[in-house]
């Protein structure tokens, strides 16, 4: 992959001006394990390595691939803004830094971020040289700090038991856009199927005065509906009617096109395109409702993690192919695992149908700090995502991590646990909310989701046998350690879904057995893939013969380093021939 064609493609679908400039490709870099960089003025000097943006420096695409802790790094380029560009604002963006980003443009700091998973932006038209050359220079700090949000990425640097290489630094793509002054900011769309209409919610930058809001809506490139409307204020409200409506689901994605404009006394200031699906979700009677009738989850784990690029994903075909693969086993949803996606991956999973839950990457240990963190990152993530038709739920912790003192009912943590679903419903009022996926629950998740890596059938259903006879869930998750609910919280009706199962673990041939990760004394294991078939299939049976469930998540979609569980090995290749899988869904939970 030659550096000037790293990730092409547009990096944010659902808010597209035409005009852009792709930064990615060789950039200058370099380590400061000395922290010397700003007493040396490096935001003025050459760096002296190279690197390939968007991929961190621990991976192979990167061109560095040291696997090294670098705690501080720098990176440096330079641009030249196309001549017709000159007179707008300049909004330089950056889609992922992990973890701690200052910028400088031509030797003067013009902003930081703080959050390895969120995109940033700043306008950088008052530090440009129309003419010429420019340099941006970036110093990234990304410690080995168990409180700072990191998901699946090793405290130590080492991938290990459940945790995986670093990824530090930028990775996700870099791009420089041209907008007027007077913009269009942000638009938020609610699909409503009761009222056959989409809702948007339009965010101006721009003060409140005399504005008119265009919006056409688009099928097939036509347009079918149009309104208008007058505001005197920043914000403004907008319901736009669908006639005909094609409702969106994973057997029939259909979206809608979306044209948002911003006029002043009749002349155009900005315009966006977008897209939208028409679809509902909400909980009732034990179930997920999708467009007003129960629907089964079939989901599986997604860490998204490729072995060249680590989080990073090495091309817009990879993450498109990841969700083939899904929807070739026969699963109508992914929970993706400790990890706030690459954009372009949700596109996918609008286009090509495909339900997801959204989760958080947590940190490893609990303090205010590590709360505050958390919750920034969260609301961000939370507000960039909310219009994607394939999100229908939100996971803002994982298996109490970063929450150790859940087991023992710790008050505090228990609070916040709380008050994240609270601010979620805030940001979100349309979809459910899981408090603490796995166990551990608070008394206000709305889905009871149960991570249970039973081996088999048999043992799946004597866990379960006194809720089968009508009785209770048990107390404690298939880790005996972990209660199901936690600080006198109980089961109260919700959707209950097994939202890890399986994980079976492909025996190792090439390691003695007292060198196996710790992993596989949790999981069970295979020999070969056709035991690994017979076992999914005996564990589907027991999942299908629990009544009470609505849905499963197995674990995983890919192998990722030591964690050889995946259902396609790390590079992508099937253990099992993908519609043999889906066969298996079919026969138990799709029958008709």
């Amino acid at each position: 992959m030659k550096p000037e064609n790293l990730r092409p493609e547009y990096p944010r679908p659902q808010f597209v001006r035409p005009e852009w400039l792709n930064l990615n490709g060789e950039w200058e870099f370099d380590f400061d394990d000395a922290r010397q960089g700003l007493l040396a003025g490096w935001q003025n000097q050459r760096l002296g390595d190279r690197i390939h943006v968007p991929f961190p420096y621990q991976s192979e695409l990167s061109g560095i691939n040291d696997k090294g802790v670098h705690e501080v790094i720098w990176y440096s380029r330079t641009f030249e803004v196309p001549a017709e560009w000159r007179g707008r604002d300049m909004l330089l963006h950056f889609e992922a830094v992990d973890y701690s980003t200052v910028v400088w443009v031509n030797g003067q700091e013009v902003g930081h971020n703080q959050g390895g998973h969120v995109p940033f932006s700043f306008d950088i038209s008052p530090y440009v040289n129309p003419q010429g050359s420019n340099r941006v220079t970036l110093r990234v700090e990304d410690r080995q700090d168990p409180y700072q949000p990191r998901g699946k990425q090793s405290t130590t640097g080492l991938p290990h038991h459940i945790d995986y290489y670093c990824t530090s630094g930028i990775w996700q793509t870099v791009w420089l856009e041209p907008a007027p002054s007077m913009r269009i900011e942000s638009v938020s769309i609610t699909p409503s199927v009761d009222d056959s209409a989409f809702k948007l919610s339009v965010y101006l930058h721009a003060p409140s005065a005399c504005w008119t809001i265009e919006i056409d809506l688009l099928d097939g490139g036509q347009i079918i509906s149009t309104v208008r409307k007058d505001t005197p204020r920043a914000t403004l409200n907008v319901t736009i009617p669908v006639p005909s409506p094609k409702l969106w689901s994973p057997d029939s994605p259909h979206l809608y096109g979306l044209r948002v404009r911003l006029l002043s006394e009749g002349v155009v200031n900005d315009e966006i395109e977008s897209y939208a699906g028409l679809r509902s979700v909400e909980l009732r009677d034990g179930k997920v409702i999708l467009n007003g009738e129960p629907i089964y989850l079939a989901m599986i784990l997604d860490q998204g993690y490729w072995p060249e690029s680590y989080l990073a994903p090495p091309s817009d075909e990879a993450l498109r192919a990841d969700v083939i693969w899904a929807k070739r086993m026969g699963f109508n949803g992914v929970r993706k695992h400790q990890k706030i996606e690459d954009q372009r991956w949700l596109y996918w999973c609008d286009k090509l149908g495909m339900m997801v839950w959204g989760e958080m990457a947590n940190a490893r240990a609990w303090s205010s700090r590590a709360e505050d963190h958390l919750t920034s990152e969260w609301e961000r993530i939370v507000r960039r995502d909310y219009s994607h038709p394939c999100l229908i739920a939100w996971v803002p912790v994982n298996e109490s991590m970063g929450f150790p003192g859940l087991q023992k009912s710790h008050p505090g943590q228990y609070a916040f646990l709380e008050r994240i679903v609270a601010l979620t419903r805030r940001l979100d009022p349309e979809r459910p909310v899981i408090d603490n996926d796995g166990w551990e629950h608070t008394d206000i998740t709305d889905i009871c989701a149960i991570h249970d890596y039973s081996p088999n059938s048999e043992r799946l259903r004597e866990r379960y046998v006194e809720t089968l006879a009508g009785g209770p869930l048990p107390a404690n998750a298939w880790d005996e350690s972990k209660p199901m609910f936690v600080r006198g919280s109980r089961y109260r009706g919700q959707p209950i879904m097994l939202t890890e199962v399986g994980g079976y673990l492909m025996e190792r041939s090439d390691l003695p057995k007292e060198k196996w990760d710790l992993l596989y004394a949790a999981y069970g294991t295979t020999v070969s893939p056709e035991d690994l078939l017979a076992k999914y299939e005996d564990l589907m049976e027991g999942i299908a013969s629990l009544p009470f469930i609505s849905g499963f998540c197995y674990t995983q979609l890919t192998d990722v380093e030591q964690e050889m569980n995946g259902l396609l090995t790390y590079d992508r290749i099937p253990k099992i021939e993908p519609e043999k899988i889906a066969a298996i869904h079919k026969r138990l939970f799709f029958p008709k």
